[in-house]
């Protein structure tokens, strides 16, 4: 492989303006907006309120160009480019010959380019990006077609629908090469597929079905084969075609479980196609043997289900919503590893991949592999009405069979879904009839890829997936929002969900992270353009229904009566506020299990600096929300339920599958006053209500909950009664949580 990444020039005008080109360096990976402030054009587009300075460069055309030099070994071969990351509409030309166009950000690009690149000397490739406004607004939109974030511009367009303005991303619909680009010797012989799926997984024996594809000049299909060994298996077979399948036992395997309930085991399985005993290709994949299952159920109330089951055992899913790394997604790579290291501290089990986002590279799900993560993956629409045509279809078709065939030996996968919010988007649209709402993309197109190229893994239409004569809030798997209104009111506490997966609560970064990125100025109070501008309102839109700022403070000043009038304060107590509300979802998730089945709080990391539900801000400052949920997250924990009938239930429940031996007490947090304690052993995968703590209704109360397993210590708490409460009640129940927590 011969890399092109690195060193470019960017040259770049207004298109269709017939002015003279500006010309810059450029990086590859890249984003134009980051070579233009590298340069000094612009400043830094996520300070203060710079990302209105780029509205004008949605109608610029750009090219990007450099020269190469082909290696010696590549001589007399078929050479092929492949641009992993487009954004979006370009042609390639080599040597002044055009090569291939793209038209999809979110998919990788490969082109033959033998006849075009020259040995022994220079060559030259240009890229030539269009405006994609431009591209769009020549499309046609019929009247049922609506974008999110009234941008109905992102419906015909391949990018990442966060690019164009969300609630949680600035505006940057963007340019560049954003992934690498390189230049690859392609054999006439070579296998093209490899796929493998776990037909049945038990501690004894595993069963697994490979299948493979392969492409040879050879004249005859005659002396070829396929091998694929692991460490403990081989099986060979003869190939009469281009392709087949075939099956592996393997005795006492090595299972795939996910976090907390096992070891995420992997194993390297490497394909050869042999031609008269001789390996004329190799390819290596990292699969790991699990078996999953999910049931669902699409019925109202408790006659609903969703429930995933891993190598026959009930899942507890705790998790997060993975949404864009990084507005500028060249950065995503850099950002990978730190991100995920996060879910493996938090102890989580699951990660959604929001369909607002581009699609992660193989770095990203091998990580998850590795840390035992579940991925819910959402194909890139959300909260839109998408064009319903065969042109469509088929740019969709091909994107999602891309991804599916690119992805699909990952273990970590967990399920396909359609998009994010679509059938809820339909819903809200009010059509007249069942009729309108039949989205064909979900119900025809999607579902015929994942069936025909990883059929051993389930589709599901849409997050939340709302069937015709269902209601919003009536099936088993919801996006529980609400009006974010007090976190213990009756939307949170009688919701109807089997499985949450999206859920969430503000929290304020810290005084020092907001000074990054709002002007001095502007940094308090909140009431400001520059605050709006990150919250995120994209102040040329239409405005939203309501301001998430002031949502946030009015949900401090639930807790509090009154929201704080400095920075310090508003922050440490919109923390508080926030930190309190997600560990009672994933407390209420744990108490009711298996009533309910799991969570995806909504979400862990910001993309870019921003005011947001996020317990971790675009520079990694964890919120207190990171440690409330850490303990929360624990396989065995120890809670106290709400208040029925005088009393407080204390529960002890074990998301694992072994029993647990726990030794347990309940302390008054501010005197340190033994309230209850006992050894409870627990069932593997059960809850235990170990004891009762009486009380008066609206009793404002800390408790403090210790216990320990296996000679680890761990610590919960606890905090009784209704809103408002005092606040230098709360600043001295912050002191003796944080003390706890550095305590367990």
């Amino acid at each position: 492989m011969l890399s092109l990444d690195g060193a470019w020039t960017l040259f770049y005008r207004l298109e269709n303006g017939n002015t003279s080109w500006s010309q810059i360096p450029a990086q590859v990976p890249g984003n134009v907006e980051l070579d233009l402030q590298r340069a000094g054009v612009v400043p830094d587009p996520f300070f203060g309120e710079n990302v209105y300075l780029f509205r004008k460069f949605e109608f610029y055309e750009w090219r990007l160009e450099r020269e190469f030099t082909l290696t010696e070994d590549m001589e007399g071969q078929r050479i092929s480019l492949t641009l992993e990351g487009v954004n979006t509409y370009a042609d390639i030309a080599i040597n002044g010959i055009c090569v291939g166009s793209c038209d999809n950000m979110l998919i990788a690009h490969t082109f033959d380019v033998t006849e075009a690149v020259a040995h022994g000397k220079p060559n030259r490739i240009v890229v030539a990006i269009r405006s994609a406004a431009n591209v769009a607004r020549r499309q046609p939109y019929a009247v049922a077609l609506s974008g999110g974030e009234h941008t109905d511009e992102f419906v015909w367009q391949r990018k990442p629908p966060h690019s164009f303005g969300w609630d949680i991303m600035p505006r940057f619909p963007s340019a560049g090469l954003w992934r690498g680009v390189h230049l690859d010797a392609v054999p006439d012989t070579r296998i093209t597929q490899a796929y493998y799926a776990t037909l049945s997984a038990a501690e004894a024996r595993a069963e697994l079905v490979f299948k493979y594809r392969f492409t040879t000049d050879a004249l005859m299909l005659d002396g070829f084969a396929i091998r694929v060994s692991g460490d403990g298996f081989c099986a060979e077979q003869p190939a009469l075609f281009v392709s087949g399948e075939g099956r592996i036992l393997i005795d006492n395997p090595r299972l795939w479980w996910p976090r907390g309930y096992g070891d995420a085991s992997l194993y390297t399985v490497k394909m050869e196609l042999l031609r008269d005993g001789v390996a004329v290709d190799t390819r290596e994949d990292t699969i790991g043997i699990r078996r999953i299952e999910i049931d669902h159920v699409m019925k109202a109330g408790d006659e609903g289900e969703f429930l995933i089951r891993v190598n026959g055992v009930r899942i507890l899913a705790k998790g997060s919503n993975w949404v864009p790394l990084d507005a500028m997604h060249s950065r995503d790579a850099a950002r990978y590893e730190r991100a995920l290291s996060l879910f493996a501290e938090m102890g989580c089990n699951i990660v959604r991949c929001w369909g607002g986002n581009v699609y992660e590279d193989h770095a990203f799900f091998d990580l998850c592999d590795r840390y035992g993560l579940l991925v819910w993956q959402d194909f890139a629409m959300a909260c839109a009405v998408y064009p319903q045509d065969d042109a469509f279809y088929r740019m969709i078709e091909a994107e999602a069979e891309a991804v599916i065939t690119k992805l699909r030996n990952h273990p970590s996968i967990l399920l396909w879904a359609g998009d994010n919010e679509v059938d809820e988007t339909y819903v809200g649209k009010r059509f007249a009839t069942e009729e309108n709402r039949y989205n064909a993309i979900t119900r025809e197109v999607l579902p015929r890829c994942v069936r025909t190229h990883d059929p051993y893994r389930k589709f599901l239409p849409s997050s939340p997936y709302i069937p015709a004569g269902s209601l919003r809030y009536d099936v088993p798997e919801q996006h529980n929002w609400g009006a974010r209104a007090y976190f213990k009111d009756d939307f949170y506490k009688h919701t109807k969900a089997h499985f949450i997966s999206e859920c969430g609560y503000h929290g304020c970064p810290s005084p020092e992270s907001l000074a990054k990125f709002l002007p001095r100025d502007k940094l308090w109070p909140y009431t400001n353009s520059a605050w709006d501008t990150h919250n995120t309102d994209n102040l040329m839109n239409v405005p939203r229904s309501y301001n998430r700022n002031r949502l946030m403070a009015d949900q401090v000043a639930i807790l509090l009566g009154e929201a704080p009038r400095d920075l310090e304060t508003f922050s440490l107590f919109s923390q508080f506020s926030q930190a309190e509300a997600k560990k009672f979802f994933v407390e209420r998730t744990r108490i009711l299990k298996w009533r309910r089945t799991g969570i995806i709080w909504w979400n862990m990391l910001d993309g870019w600096p921003q005011i947001s539900d996020a317990i971790v801000d675009y520079y990694f400052v964890k919120k207190l929300a990171f440690t409330w949920l850490q303990r929360v997250h624990t396989p065995v924990c120890l809670m106290m339920d709400e208040l029925r009938d005088w009393e407080h239930d204390v529960v002890l429940s074990n998301d694992s599958r072994e029993d647990a031996p726990v030794d347990w007490r309940v302390e008054d947090g501010e005197t340190g006053a033994l309230l209850l304690a006992g050894q409870t052993r627990v069932k593997a995968n059960e809850n235990a209500v170990t004891g009762s703590i009486r009380e008066l209704a609206g009793t404002q109360k800390l408790y403090l909950l210790r216990w320990s397993v296996g000679g680890k210590h761990y610590a919960n708490h606890y905090i009784s009664g209704f809103p408002p409460f005092d606040s230098e009640k709360v600043l001295q129940w912050i002191h003796n949580i944080r003390a706890l927590s550095m305590e367990a």
